[in-house]
């Protein structure tokens, strides 16, 4: 169910998010920004099922609106446009972002009330973990 992540979610940790970014072709500037940055993501669901994912920071605010299995253009934070398709799985939200012949996977899960989201390319993981907002 997406509704288990609806909620404002606070950065707490991110790790091994400059080796992601420079593994996906983020130059050094936006690099040392986006180490920076602790965005609170934002997750709503409609009457219609589609989710709306905002992720919201002094430096930048994005925002995704999509249905389930249901592929998008996304233009992301870094500037990439993408073609990205999230789906639901084991209970997992999984957002795949495929550009210029690569792909990546960023995977969010809920675990011991923590929102806990898996950036993944080739061999390298970033993760990063958020907690509810009251």
């Amino acid at each position: 169910m997406v509704e288990k992540f609806v909620g404002t979610w606070k950065m707490i940790s991110s790790e091994n998010f400059d080796d992601y970014m420079k593994a996906i072709g983020v130059g050094f500037a936006t690099r040392q920004v986006g180490n920076r940055t602790k965005p609170n993501l934002v997750v709503s669901v409609d009457d219609q099922g589609t989710v709306c994912m905002k992720s919201q920071s002094t430096f930048k605010n994005t925002e995704i609106k999509f249905k389930l299995n249901e592929p998008f253009e996304e233009m992301t934070a870094d500037d990439r446009k993408t073609r990205t398709v999230v789906t639901l799985e084991n209970g997992k939200l999984v957002q795949k972002q495929n550009w210029d012949g690569k792909e990546t996977c960023i995977e969010r899960e809920i675990s011991d009330g923590k929102l806990i989201a898996k950036c993944i390319i080739g061999d390298v993981v970033a993760v990063r973990t958020y907690v509810k907002e009251a």
